[in-house]
């Protein structure tokens, strides 16, 4: 008996080519609406659905498949004796191919100004529901939910005439996901309306946080183990990943990524990326290194290129930077290359390399160890890294999440407020805006001073901020760089003047803080008895 294929497509990339090569396959053709249309009008012999059921599209087009004929030909097992009896008895005839997209739900909420009738008229019925039928009944079916299976199914159907049931079995898991993603993202929708709210509206009001959160993503690979050897893992990206973020990474060189290379991969790239705003006010050095080790920066800087960049941010903490994670905001070249090269580097990421660079890194002994990631700019270049970064935060706690919009605030010569009698430099405001930059990606409680667009002492995750204060001004010292004069950023307001006491003793002679303590004028009179600057920013950055 000659196969049967159902195609019904609302995204009809390539279907015309697939319909022509099942049916000169032999493959009888069955379709519905527009696809139908579409494939009689290319000349191909096709059966409408309403001509196979004898029942007529309904209800503008929402019943149409929803009819025994399609789905006991989909779900009929052609194993069982009972199920070939109940198909022939009704004179229903098996489909052995479902070809299926859905409605465009996702990219039509996706418009600015979609109506909840725009949305509503958009939910697939027919089509999932066959899907799953066909999904379902996999050994005997093949259900192609994707442009990108076609050439994979016309491969075998010319090789041998049917798909193999790795094949359909691939495609079912392939189809069921789908379903899922789709009604995850129907459901993200539906239970952000605020549905007082949007009454009149012509939009519906929605909330940044459903009632219902569906998490979807693709595994991109199983870890060798966690955080610890004894604690499993694997690796996801979002089902549709920014351009320019990590999870878009190519390894061009080295061993397997572990799960804290990728962790700290990530704080490495999202600081990096920051920095190519750090031009403002008429800095030229925007290219930018950042060392990170532990989940904290242990050496930020900008220079005029990649190796001017690395060598100011490896000075700050030299012994915190072996084995660390180095991301570049600049193509590595091979001057670059050379001084990485005489440390211990676990990860390394850049949006490009010279030819001269890659070969430096092959030729190094331990060139497993290094592994070398390239992660192409986002589409609109340097000034569009925002296209890459989360827009949600996401933490697990225990039999639930913890769910809050990204800090992705970036903060400007403008938002700055002096508030000591001493007013700062241009070279000091410069200065407080990178330090400040640093400070967001270094875990509370964050002390951090900066001289000349570089680290020059870093202070992290102490309970104290004073301990904080105190660790960054040993670092530097242990580096062997001197204090006098930096800026030095907190991430949250001092809340007494001991902590201002603490970096002015150090050597600094401006600051930048938050604000918003109860006791900020006994600050700013320390800060004036002292003779230094300080800069509120309004705006608080803990990490934790």
């Amino acid at each position: 008996m000659a196969q049967t294929a159902l195609l019904s497509v609302s995204d009809k990339t390539g279907i015309l080519e697939f319909a022509q090569a099942l049916h000169a396959l032999g493959i009888k053709l069955l379709s519905t609406g527009g696809t139908a249309k579409l494939l009689a009008d290319a000349g191909l012999p096709v059966t409408e659905v309403a001509d196979h059921t004898g029942f007529p599209e309904m209800l503008d087009g929402r019943v149409k498949t929803l009819h025994p004929k399609i789905h006991g030909g989909l779900l009929a097992r052609r194993d069982l004796p009972a199920h070939v009896a109940a198909i022939k008895e009704h004179g229903i005839d098996t489909i052995d191919l479902l070809i299926v997209n859905l409605y465009p739900f996702e990219s039509t909420v996706a418009k600015a100004g979609c109506t909840l009738e725009d949305a509503i008229e958009n939910i697939d019925i027919g089509g999932p529901a066959m899907v799953r039928s066909a999904a379902k009944n996999w050994k005997d079916v093949g259900v192609l939910t994707d442009a990108a299976q076609y050439p994979v199914a016309l491969a075998e159907l010319k090789a041998g005439g049917k798909l193999s049931d790795k094949t359909k079995f691939a495609f079912s898991v392939a189809a069921f996901n789908r379903i899922a993603d789709y009604d995850g993202a129907i459901s993200d929708y539906l239970s952000a309306i605020d549905f007082d709210a949007s009454i009149g509206q012509p939009a519906p009001t929605r909330s940044l946080f459903p009632a219902q959160s569906n998490g979807r993503f693709v595994k991109v690979q199983d870890l060798r183990y966690g955080e610890n050897p004894h604690q499993q893992a694997a690796f996801y990206r979002d089902l549709h990943p920014a351009p320019g973020s990590l999870v878009s990474a190519k390894q061009l060189q080295g061993k397997e990524l572990s799960y804290n290379n990728i962790a700290d991969a990530d704080a490495a790239w999202e600081c990096v990326k920051s920095f190519d705003t750090y031009a403002e006010g008429g800095l030229a050095q925007s290219a930018a290194c950042v060392i990170v080790k532990h989940a904290n920066p242990c050496g930020v800087a900008v220079g005029k290129d990649a190796h001017e960049a690395y060598s100011k941010a490896f000075k700050t903490d030299p012994t915190s930077a072996f084995g660390g994670i180095i991301a570049f905001n600049r193509t590595v070249d091979g001057a670059t290359a050379q001084e990485i090269s005489k440390q211990f580097v676990e990860v390394l990421m850049a949006p490009d390399y010279t030819p001269e660079a890659l070969e430096l890194f092959q030729a190094t002994k331990n060139r497993q160890n290094v592994r070398i990631l390239k992660i192409a700019l986002p589409p609109g270049g340097a000034s569009d890294w925002d296209n890459g970064r989360n827009a949600m935060d996401v933490k697990r706690i225990g039999s639930g999440l913890l769910m809050q919009t990204a800090d992705n605030h970036e903060l400007s010569l403008a938002d700055l407020k002096v508030v000591s009698k001493k007013q700062p430099t241009p070279q000091q405001l410069q200065d407080l805006l990178f330090a400040w930059k640093v400070a967001k990606y270094v875990k509370s409680n964050a002390i951090v001073f900066c001289a000349d667009g570089m680290t020059m002492g870093v202070g992290a995750g102490q309970m104290s901020r004073l301990d904080s204060a105190r660790i960054a001004s040993i670092k530097a010292e242990h580096a062997g760089l001197s204090l006098a004069g930096t800026a030095v950023a907190s991430d949250a307001f001092f809340p007494f003047r001991d902590g201002l006491d603490v970096v002015v003793d150090a050597g600094a002679s401006s600051v930048i803080q938050p604000g918003g303590s109860m006791r900020d004028q006994e600050v700013i009179d320390a800060a004036d008895e002292r003779g230094v600057v300080m800069v509120l920013s309004g705006v608080r950055h803990f990490r934790h």
